[in-house]
């Protein structure tokens, strides 16, 4: 089993921080006033809310954010592998619920690679490999997220061999 580029876990944890800052955008709408009324209920002064409260929920917020995103990014790198067998791709990926799964080379109609900006900053390229029958909006059934852009190349060389030889064979 191959691992995913050191890069990856700067995608992870990127993602994490986005869903966890639109996460605590929400609930802080909720939570934040709420813990006002109730310091200023047990006060009996509402003006006991002040600006350094603020700050120290602003401040704590983050600190929790950034705690998870980087436990979320390390446990997701090292839980990533893929591997190519005599029949096709195998992914293994997920924290909590394990996911494995079987790309046959028959089922491959494309490979695509993919750079956005985080990735051409930090070197890696994503492959996305589309198959007959997957209809999925994101990603591709057998993605893979971060692998050193000359390894990318590579691996798109093979597979496209791969399935160029299944159809010469079709025929």
């Amino acid at each position: 089993m191959h691992k995913l580029h050191p890069g990856a876990q700067w995608l992870f944890r990127v993602r994490a921080y986005v869903l966890l800052l639109i996460l605590s955008w929400f609930t802080g709408g909720f939570i934040i006033p709420a813990v006002k009324i109730v310091f200023s209920i047990i006060n009996n002064d509402p003006s006991t809310i002040s600006l350094s409260f603020a700050l120290l929920s602003l401040f704590s917020s983050l600190v929790i954010i950034i705690i998870i995103g980087e436990v979320y990014s390390r446990m997701a790198y090292n839980r990533w592998f893929y591997e190519f067998t005599k029949e096709g791709l195998k992914l293994e990926r997920g924290i909590i619920w394990k996911r494995y799964s079987n790309v046959p080379y028959e089922r491959i109609q494309n490979v695509d690679i993919k750079r956005g900006i985080l990735a051409r900053l930090l070197g890696f390229s994503s492959i996305m490999i589309q198959t007959a029958g997957y209809s999925a909006q994101t990603y591709a059934e057998g993605y893979i997220p971060a692998l050193d852009m000359k390894e990318a190349e590579k691996i798109r060389n093979f597979i496209m061999k791969k399935i160029s030889r299944k159809s010469s064979r079709g025929l």
